[in-house]
């Protein structure tokens, strides 16, 4: 039996469609009547900006997000196995990066499924590009710890990664928690440790700055809701 294929869509950060996907992924999208979704209002105000060949309302949604169970992941994969294709959508930025879906994609793998990335924006590679730290040796660490004290050890070990192997560490905070977040880093880093901001980025309110820890405590920004991708480097 030939399987469907599934396609990874990335989704704007901010903006119009237009300005951050390539034609090529809305055609893409524009093929497809079936949609893998973290949450189906978010996709269906997406999908409705793409001027689709049929109506919303004949499209179908299934959900996945962090709270679905493993045993039901071969539910959605079922389309696929029938031999149609069918997309993986992101919220915001690109499926499986720092978003549900890995697990997913696996099994597809497993079942011998094909796996179609598309291009698209992703906050960690943008706020890296345009960071102006190692770019040759990094990693994402995720959300850092809640409880405080955990968090400035967490700060700590990633000062010294950066220190002993000169690795960029990335990471990012739920954004009403991001001046709390911030106000650990500067209190807790050396003065001459650069720290990057990435803030709203892919969105007509982006900005993106790199300064040392000295720099920032001269004047630190508000960064309350506001998406904000954190780097730290040397």
């Amino acid at each position: 039996m030939i399987h469907g294929k599934l396609y990874l869509i990335p989704t704007p950060l901010g903006g119009e469609p237009e300005d951050s996907l390539p034609l090529g992924n809305i055609e893409v999208i524009r093929s497809l009547d079936e949609f893998i979704v973290e949450d189906e209002r978010t996709a269906r105000r997406f999908l409705a900006t793409l001027d689709l060949k049929r109506p919303i309302k004949e499209l179908q949604f299934r959900r996945l997000s962090e709270h679905t169970r493993e045993s039901e992941f071969l539910g959605l994969l079922k389309s696929l196995q029938n031999g149609k294709s069918v997309g993986l959508l992101s919220e915001a930025g690109c499926p499986c990066v720092a978003d549900p879906g890995s697990s997913l994609v696996r099994l597809a793998h497993e079942k011998g499924i094909e796996v179609v990335p598309l291009v698209g924006p992703s906050s960690i590679l943008l706020a890296l590009m345009a960071s102006g730290l190692n770019g040759q040796s990094f990693a994402f660490v995720g959300y850092l710890p809640k409880e405080r004290s955990a968090r400035i050890r967490r700060i700590h070990e990633l000062e010294s990664l950066v220190r002993r192997q000169g690795q960029t560490q990335l990471f990012i905070e739920t954004p009403y928690r991001n001046n709390h977040m911030l106000e650990d880093l500067l209190g807790q880093l050396e003065p001459h440790t650069r720290l990057c901001l990435a803030v709203e980025v892919g969105s007509p309110k982006a900005w993106i700055q790199t300064k040392t820890v000295a720099e920032w405590l001269k004047k630190a920004p508000d960064l309350n809701g506001r998406p904000t991708m954190f780097a730290i480097g040397s």
